[in-house]
């Protein structure tokens, strides 16, 4: 059967969206696969698909809870029945039932700490896996922005998993992070299947302004005169939850603040109520919008600087999905750069907390015969941050392993945690180039990844000059990238109009 007729019939598309058709067909020809496709262009189809051609189970390796809660209610929406989350979500009555039935799932959304444990990796190994998914790959690579270091396992539980067909998936990853991708996966002689990076139907305006008071009123500014619905991204959670407030007051606009402060019903409850267009506005720090399925967000506000330009392709590819005329503004004051600064700091643990680590090893707390072991107890004797500790715990169980002795060990950490803060800062520099520089700020980003400008785009950035009325909500005739009315939209307006009327 043609994949056109595959498309169709399970998921009722009638055509493929930039690079889904090549990286689908080389995993049904049982090709390893690393596809880094545009954020908003679909990746999760190159699993769906082959799913339904495939006789065995798809495992699929996520990094957010949020993420695997909307792909399983997605596939939910489909039709499709034999899906299930392995998370935190299910009480233990619920996981012992998935766990006694895990061969009736076809698509089975696992978090990479989960395939920590011994014993649902047995249950794994008891299946007949037919395709190992990755998403989110970059996580697996130190040199990626978003490193994970339970995802730089996922060789190994590859590995004992049998090595199965594996599909590796990214929206943003230099040619150095791809390459370690493959090289972490033990997948050398993958197909590789790399479109660009570009949305050209993305606008992209970065605009200087002294001081926060007129940041502030600026967003207030663009938040009432741009077409809705749109996402603020912040760096700080009381910043998001002030802004919220602020649009609600001033703005009378339906917003609400999403961070990962909140607990995970709100969280959901939320993420909910903007996918159905219940809320115009999502004021919101880096923890909303992977895996959001909305098509039609208009707009990205970026208050505060992102730390990469990674991160910040992410974010504003969550606009315009439906390849609609979208824009995404940068607001950038100087001075700016000091919070990623300090945010990327805080992330890495000091060599002070590792000495005292190591002090703690030293005189023998924290190890248990010839076993690493601790606690909660440790961790705040230290001082250490959830994210510190994790890395550091994570870092030590497998520098022990290798290392000969605890000064060897602790050096090697060292070294590890200096590359990646000095990894962080040039990444904060680039960004930081590219807000100031005058050069077209589309090409700058090609360029970053390796690529070329190859078409002119009507609607670029600030640089080569857009309209903004574009993109105003009293703009009545919506254009794509190319500068094509969209009829059928406006004409579904004016019907609509029509009918309010009467």
């Amino acid at each position: 059967m043609e994949l056109e007729n595959l498309l169709k019939k399970h998921f009722g598309y009638l055509s493929f969206k930039t690079g889904q058709k090549e990286a689908i067909s080389a995993i049904l020809n049982g090709q390893h696969t690393l596809a880094m496709l545009p954020t908003g262009t679909g990746k999760s189809l190159c699993y769906q698909l082959p799913g339904y051609v495939f006789d065995g189970s798809i495992l699929i390796v996520s990094p957010l809870l949020s993420l695997m809660q909307d792909q399983v209610e997605q596939l939910g929406r489909l039709g499709e029945k034999r899906v299930v989350a392995l998370n935190s979500f299910l009480s233990l009555e619920e996981k012992n039932y998935v766990l006694d039935r895990l061969q009736d799932y076809k698509f089975i959304f696992i978090s990479p700490e989960m395939l920590q444990s011994s014993f649902i990796l047995q249950k794994l190994r008891n299946l007949a896996i037919s395709l190992f998914v990755v998403d989110e790959a970059h996580c697996i690579s130190q040199w990626g922005y978003d490193f994970r270091p339970d995802y730089s396992k996922l060789g190994e539980i590859r590995k004992s998993l049998g090595c199965p067909l594996t599909l590796a998936l990214t929206a943003t990853a230099t040619r150095k992070v791809r390459k370690d991708i493959i090289q972490s996966l033990g997948i050398e002689d993958a197909v590789k299947v790399e479109s660009t990076i570009d949305r050209p139907n993305i606008a992209i305006w970065i605009e200087e302004i002294e001081g926060y008071q007129k940041k502030t009123d600026r967003v207030l500014e663009l938040a009432a005169k741009l077409e809705k619905p749109g996402i603020i991204y912040f760096s700080s959670k009381k910043m998001a939850e002030q802004m919220a407030l602020l649009l609600e007051e001033k703005n009378n606009c339906n917003a609400s603040a999403y961070h990962g402060g909140l607990d995970q019903d709100t969280r959901i409850l939320i993420q909910q109520q903007f996918i159905h267009n219940q809320l115009d506005v999502i004021c919101a720090t880096s923890a909303f919008g992977m895996g959001v399925n909305k098509e039609n967000i208009r707009f990205i506000i970026h208050f505060h600087m992102p730390m990469q330009i990674e991160s910040y392709l992410q974010e504003i590819g969550r606009a315009g999905r439906d390849g609609l005329a979208s824009i995404a503004y940068l607001l950038y004051s100087p001075g700016d750069e000091q919070l990623p600064f300090q945010l990327a700091e805080s992330e890495l643990p000091s060599e002070q907390q590792i000495d005292w680590l190591f002090h703690e090893l030293e005189i023998g707390h924290g190890i248990k015969g010839d076993a690493l072991q601790f606690n909660q107890g440790t961790q705040e004797r230290g001082g250490f941050s959830e994210v510190q500790w994790r890395l550091v715990e994570n870092l030590l169980r497998k520098e022990a392993k290798e290392k000969s002795s605890l000064l060897d060990c602790k050096e090697s950490i060292k070294e590890f945690v200096n590359e990646r803060i000095t990894m962080k800062k040039k990444n904060i520099y680039q960004m930081l180039q590219w807000i100031l520089s005058n050069r077209c700020r589309r090409e700058f980003l090609l360029n970053y990844f390796e690529e070329q400008v190859t078409s002119r785009i009507e609607q670029c950035c600030d640089i080569c000059g857009i309209d903004e009325k574009n993109y105003s909500a009293s703009h009545k005739l919506r254009k794509n990238h190319l500068g094509k009315i969209e009829w059928k939209e406006y004409l579904a307006g004016l019907l609509l109009n029509s009918e309010l009327r009467e």
